[in-house]
């Protein structure tokens, strides 16, 4: 789950949208990087609150500059969780780092804040709790210990209810208007008739958008959460082209028909990305297209940090897509951040697909790969 402020110019190439004059236009997009400055600012108190419980504040203060993996040495946790919560903190300006993003370090007057309970007037992380309940919070406390990740079913259907509601508005204002006709013979191929599969569908929006604007197509939904597949369910129940399976993207009918394959912001969550481009590889038609959204990411600390909700991107890494891809031993735990364009391109050329086409409709958080045989 991602915030989708669409830059200027995207939001008036939208025709379908009602035309604002530019004042207005201005005036949306600064409200909208508030609000989403508010939710950074949430998740940024998880990270504080988790800084504060396992000690890391505390293992930091006077150790001058650390690895990740030093840090990691010094608390007894897991090297991968402690790197994003380090980064997460970096991004917020918490923690200072060097330009790489590979040594940390908490000043005298960070830790007079964060680490120095006993002994500053300042202190304050103690005040910094999560909007967890109790269980997920120790889930997530646990998971730097033992380096295995909470799965999205660990929030309760009201992780699955927030995921869909994130995505509906893209999901009404973009998918079938804008996305699809960027793919070659796609839209002529559901307007006839195709079979589709949402990899990682979550509740159903995209499935009941496409289900009802292509009713000759037939469309087979796919994830592993429980509570996810029971809101999907119950959203497309008054449709006969659509199915839903509660199952992991590995377990894909290997029957090599699918006409059209959609990923949309799952992979980096996925504990193994590459049996699922692997899977998807052999479901699909040999003319078929994989569409995949993924994160907008530069694949450095480095050349990330132009990002105003940076923060935000760790912080929902730390507490939700690493936790989800460090959920099973042995996991490649890519997290939020984890797939580049470099990176999604070997992901998806190691499991047998040649051509890959990005676009970039001017989404800061997304971009898409039309990926074919």
């Amino acid at each position: 789950m991602v915030p989708a402020i669409a830059g200027k110019a995207s939001l008036k190439r939208r025709e379908y949208v009602r035309r604002m004059p530019e004042p207005e236009l201005d005036d949306v997009l600064a409200v909208a990087l508030k609000v989403w400055n508010f939710k950074m600012g949430e998740q940024v108190s998880v990270l504080v609150h988790l800084g504060d419980e396992l000690g890391l504040y505390r293992a930091m203060q006077g150790a001058g500059p650390l690895t990740p993996a030093e840090l990691a040495d010094r608390t007894d946790l897991t090297e991968r969780l402690v790197r994003e919560w380090l980064l997460g903190n970096a991004a917020a300006e918490l923690v200072g780092t060097d330009e790489a993003g590979e040594r940390f370090e908490l000043t005298d007057a960070a830790a007079a804040v964060l680490a120095d309970e006993s002994g500053s007037e300042w202190f304050a992380a103690g005040a910094f709790h999560a909007p967890f309940s109790p269980d997920v919070l120790t889930g997530l406390k646990q998971s730097f210990r033992t380096g295995i990740g909470l799965p999205y079913d660990a929030f309760g259907p009201a992780g699955a209810h927030s995921t869909a509601r994130s995505l509906g508005p893209w999901v009404r204002t973009a998918l079938v208007p804008r996305i699809l006709p960027l793919l070659d013979g796609v839209v002529d191929k559901l307007e006839a008739g195709a079979r589709v599969a949402d990899v990682g569908c979550g509740g159903g929006v995209a499935l009941e958008a496409l289900a009802r604007a292509f009713p000759k197509s037939r469309f087979a939904g796919f994830d592993p959460s429980h509570h996810a597949c029971h809101d999907a369910r119950v959203r497309v129940h008054d449709l006969d082209n659509v199915q839903v399976h509660e199952t992991y993207a590995d377990d894909l009918p290997q029957t090599a028909h699918f006409d059209l394959v959609l990923t949309f912001d799952c992979l980096h969550d996925m504990p193994r990305p590459h049996d699922a481009a692997q899977a998807i590889r052999g479901a699909i038609a040999a003319d078929g297209t994989w569409l995949v959204k993924e994160i907008r990411s530069k694949g450095s600390f480095r050349e990330n940090r132009d990002n105003p909700l940076l923060a935000l991107m760790y912080g929902m890494s730390v507490t939700t897509c690493l936790q989800s891809s460090l959920s099973e031993p042995g996991a490649e735990g890519y997290g939020t951040l984890g797939l580049p364009p470099h990176d999604l391109e070997s992901l998806v050329k190691d499991a047998g697909f040649t051509r890959v086409t990005q676009h970039d409709i001017g989404e800061p958080p997304n971009l898409y790969y039309e990926v074919r045989v």
